[in-house]
């Protein structure tokens, strides 16, 4: 009897376990199913540019608390939508990231509202040493002649448009890219009046480009310099005089001669030696 009641308990206990069991694995499930939700993310690296498509994406579990806002969760409401930024394999993809509905494809699609995009022909020398990479920021200067009047056709160079962003540097616009890479074109993003000056400074001299600081927004406020101030410039540094160091060595005491020429100065030392001191004069 004893042992058939120790039998039912333990049977008893056994079902009671189990039921507890699966009554937590639900309960954790449910819990989990809550916090979080389904975002999608790129399955692989994408360029900027690029137009989406299904193979490129993927959906996943992404915790509740911290979903980025403009996140997707459903691949259909990215299709044909165009990436006007780099986005990283595993990275969400955000509505911010994404140029408006129905843009194609291409560079015009990063282009931002308002701006253009214009081309200009550079070599090693003027693209920097093919450190003005997309993503970059540089000024142009012109090499011209001047047509005042009173200038005489005096040659000048002159920064024309500074801060300009880099869009693309012959056909490659990826800004994850580091490497300096010399190309024959760099592609420039303006407004349309810098476009303007641009086409115009092309066309009347040389053009350079200079790398700044990505961070620096400065403008660049200049007057132009002209190869006659270049050139007064160089010369009054070179003109200026050399100071020559200050020469050590024992100080001369200068006291006035109690002469018949009282005003005739004379150079004396002072010599002490031990208890001794005598001044001579010369």
């Amino acid at each position: 009897m004893k042992n058939t009641r120790a039998v039912v308990m333990l049977a008893l206990s056994i079902v009671i376990g189990i039921i507890a069991a699966f009554t937590a694995a639900g309960w954790m499930s449910q819990q989990g199913a809550l916090a979080s939700n389904k975002v999608v993310v790129a399955a692989v690296d994408i360029e900027l540019g690029s137009r989406l498509n299904p193979q490129m994406l993927m959906v996943v579990e992404w915790p509740y608390a911290s979903t980025p806002a403009g996140a997707f969760g459903d691949i259909k409401n990215l299709e044909d939508r165009v990436v006007k930024t780099n986005v990283l394999r595993g990275e969400a993809v955000l509505d911010a990231k994404l140029a408006p509905v129905g843009t194609k494809g291409g560079l015009s699609a990063v282009i931002a509202e308002g701006k253009r995009a214009m081309t200009v022909r550079v070599n090693d020398v003027v693209g920097v040493a093919g450190f003005a990479l997309p993503g970059n920021y540089v000024d142009v200067v012109v090499n011209t002649q001047q047509d005042k009047p009173s200038s005489d056709g005096k040659q000048i160079s002159k920064i024309v448009l500074d801060h300009i962003l880099v869009l693309a540097v012959a056909q490659e616009a990826n800004r994850d890219e580091t490497k300096p890479k010399v190309v024959n074109a760099v592609t420039l993003e303006l407004t349309p009046t810098e476009a303007e000056k641009l086409d115009l400074a092309r066309s009347v001299g040389t053009l350079s480009l200079v790398l700044r600081n990505q961070v620096d927004g400065h403008p660049a406020d200049t007057a132009g310099i002209t190869k006659q101030q270049l050139l007064v410039a160089s010369q009054d540094h070179a003109a200026e005089p050399v100071k020559e160091p200050a020469k050590t060595g024992p100080k001369r005491i200068s006291r006035k001669h109690n002469a018949a020429t009282p005003n005739a100065e004379r150079n004396c030392v002072e010599i002490i030696k031990g208890n001794t001191r005598n001044v001579d004069c010369f």
